[in-house]
């Protein structure tokens, strides 16, 4: 089995630092923002950094994609046209893109991504974007391994991107309009205020509580270390690290840990014809350990179904590795012996969960090894604040000093291997250095005279080899002389190895492959006259005319737009989050988890209102905003709305009545 195309690590980029470290550590693609219209306000770059950037990762034929992804208003649609032809000429291979008035609007010949935010769930859907002349698309995160195989098969022409690691938001992604309605900060405009993040109390119409205050709606983070190949067999070939806005260390410790383990599958499956998508092998000075960074747990989500716990339900925090348990506490000497097999250090960070189910952090001003797989922890803290701290307590690391100060400082080398051939003509010295298939060459003309040295040929190929300072190593180092070996100095022979591979520098560049949009294809009228509400998220005109091309009816705006213009539906009815994940279910009363027991059944029913069709719930957050879950169990689905402040339970109860049929 061989892939659809060349597998590709795809790694976030704050800014040109981090792009850097990207390439350094592996990645085969970074994914970045320009100054404006990325789905991460706060990571905006300018034109000239992205060229920075492009110039790095280039000699690496790494690719450098710009995300171009936010929803775009009429009066923005010139600027973000503006942007796509500035980024191009900075050197960008490809836009990532969601606002279909864009295409509309018309972009450069480059390739176009088609963004996560294009809530790609279905063939259709897929296949739609590939007749659109999309190069790459990223399907939801929330996908099987069935339904990416079903993707693949609709695509005879786009590659599969699919998210591998970091952070989960809990709506299909572009059909979450929570924030918008809570904040006015939407996230189809890279403004999230992440209202999932919070804690909800939950409760069933009936006023009783089904969970006390958790963080019911925030999912741990995404892990597809173990079905790599899974889903590389399935058909997808970029494999994508969430983080925009993660700095460097971050992003080095989980570039490094997937480039290791593709790397692993492209040696098993070489004789297939498994390859990676740019040039060069990266070593690092840490081992790579994706619980050494900010992580929220792990989980790989729905790829193989319908997982029990993707909740984090204790902390929306980082949670780092479990390193032990809590042995003994000292009140008097303030320190805490923990038993471990961990090399705890000074100023690590540590955290347990209190007798309420919270989160705790502890600072380690002092770490001293006991023996017999002990460590006392002095704090900096006095241990009255830590009341649940007690034997038996587990014990994870979220904060490890000694893996930050490796990866504060440069922690990878990234080289090419190239093959060098000195030749001695008549008259002079011709150098040619290889790599890729690519070759730089520098003649020098001189007179030469034999060398006097018995060991002249292997000081002349030391001294090549000595590649320190660029991008590449030396693979192969050969001398072809057709007389006896010259004598050659030390200055000629490193003035020669070092214009020798400027311009094989040069040349790999200039080979980087070229970056062409795919032609569309006539298609056809797709939506039969139906009418459009918010969820198409159509903000401009030209999106509106994409949509009635498609065959659209009427096209209603934009969630964002309408509450703009204060025309905003009726958010207790309007689906402002449609998700797979199901509070029901992670709350263990989803009537699927019931079975066939007549008495399980009987008690599942006097938790619903005496029926098996599951009611609504209600979520309220510390801050007194409420939210109204209803499930569709036919489509395994749950949907969430805003329940105005003014309603009474009364209210609530009379107004779902009709909506409780749903499922």
């Amino acid at each position: 089995m061989q892939p659809f195309a060349p597998l590709e690590l795809l790694a976030p980029a704050r800014d040109f630092e981090t792009a850097r470290a990207a390439v350094l550590h592996g990645a085969d693609a970074v994914y970045i923002g320009g100054p404006a219209f990325g789905a991460r306000r706060a990571a905006a770059n300018s034109f000239e950094d992205l060229a920075r950037i492009t110039d790095f990762a280039h000699q690496y034929h790494v690719r450098v994609y710009m995300a171009l992804n936010t929803l775009i208003y009429d009066n923005e649609l010139e600027q973000a046209r503006d942007a796509a032809f500035r980024a191009k000429d900075a050197g960008i291979d490809a836009l990532i893109v969601q606002d279909p008035g864009l295409l509309e609007a018309g972009l450069p010949d480059i390739e176009i991504h088609a963004s996560t935010q294009c809530d790609i769930r279905t063939p259709e859907k897929a296949a739609m974007l590939d007749a659109l002349g999309f190069s790459q698309v990223v399907p939801a995160r929330e996908l099987t391994l069935a339904e990416i195989r079903g993707i693949r098969r609709a695509m005879p022409r786009a590659r599969i991107e699919f998210f591998i690691a970091g952070a989960l938001c809990v709506s299909y992604s572009g059909q979450c309009y929570l924030s918008a309605a809570l904040t006015g900060r939407s996230a189809n405009r890279g403004e999230c205020s992440q209202p999932c993040r919070l804690s909800y109390e939950v409760t069933d119409l009936e006023g009783r509580v089904v969970s006390p205050a958790r963080h019911v709606l925030s999912l741990q983070d995404n892990d597809q270390t173990a079905n790599l190949e899974e889903l590389i067999a399935a058909g997808a070939s970029s494999f994508k690290i969430e983080g925009r806005l993660k700095g460097p260390e971050y992003v080095k410790n989980l570039t490094a840990w997937y480039r290791q383990k593709l790397d692993a599958l492209i040696a098993k499956h070489a004789a297939e014809g498994w390859r990676r998508a740019s040039l060069g092998e990266s070593v690092y000075t840490f081992e790579p350990d994706p619980d050494k960074t900010f992580r929220r747990g792990a989980t790989d989500y729905f790829v193989h179904g319908r997982q029990d716990h993707i909740a984090c339900l204790d902390t929306p925090k980082s949670t780092g590795e479990a390193i032990g348990t809590v042995a003994a506490v000292d009140s008097a000497h303030q320190c805490v012996d923990i038993r471990t097999k961990a090399e705890i250090a000074n100023g690590d960070g540590l955290v347990y969960l209190d007798d309420h189910e919270e989160l705790a952090g502890l600072h380690v001003n002092r770490a001293e090894s006991l023996g017999r797989g002990l460590v006392r922890i002095h704090l900096h803290e006095p241990l009255k604040r830590h009341p649940g701290l007690h034997p038996g307590v587990r014990i994870n690391r979220n904060k490890d000093r000694r893996i930050e100060k490796l990866l504060a400082q440069e922690s990878a080398v990234r080289t090419i291997a190239a093959d060098l051939c000195l030749t001695v003509l008549e008259n002079g010295l011709q150098l040619t250095a290889t790599a890729a298939g690519v070759r730089g060459e520098v003649v020098r003309t001189l007179e030469l005279a034999p060398a006097r040295s018995g060991d002249a040929l292997e000081k002349i190929k030391a001294q090549l080899a000595k590649t320190g300072g660029t991008v590449f190593r030396a693979a192969t180092v050969a001398v072809h002389c057709m007389g006896p070996v010259p004598f050659v100095p030390v200055s000629v022979l490193n003035a020669l190895r070092r214009e020798c591979l400027e311009a094989l520098a040069a040349a790999l560049k200039d080979a980087h492959p070229a970056s062409r949009r795919l032609p569309a294809q006539p298609l056809p009228a797709l939506l039969h006259g139906e009418k459009l509400d918010f969820h198409a998220n159509a903000a401009n005109v030209q999106a509106v005319r994409f949509f009635k091309k498609l065959g659209a009816g009427t096209v209603e705006p934009a969630f964002e737009k309408a509450l703009k213009d204060k025309a905003a539906p009726d958010l207790f009815t309007a689906s402002l989050m449609r998700c797979r994940h199901c509070v029901r279910h992670t709350l263990g009363l989803c009537p699927k988890q019931y079975g066939k027991d007549p008495g399980r059944k009987a008690r599942f029913k006097a938790m619903n209102g005496g029926r098996m069709k599951p009611l609504p719930l209600i979520l309220t957050a510390s801050g007194g905003a409420r939210l109204l879950a209803r499930f569709d169990c036919k489509a395994c689905e749950m949907t969430v709305s805003l329940i105005d402040k003014s309603m009474s339970a009364a209210d609530i109860k009379a107004r779902c009545r009709p909506a409780s049929t749903l499922s």
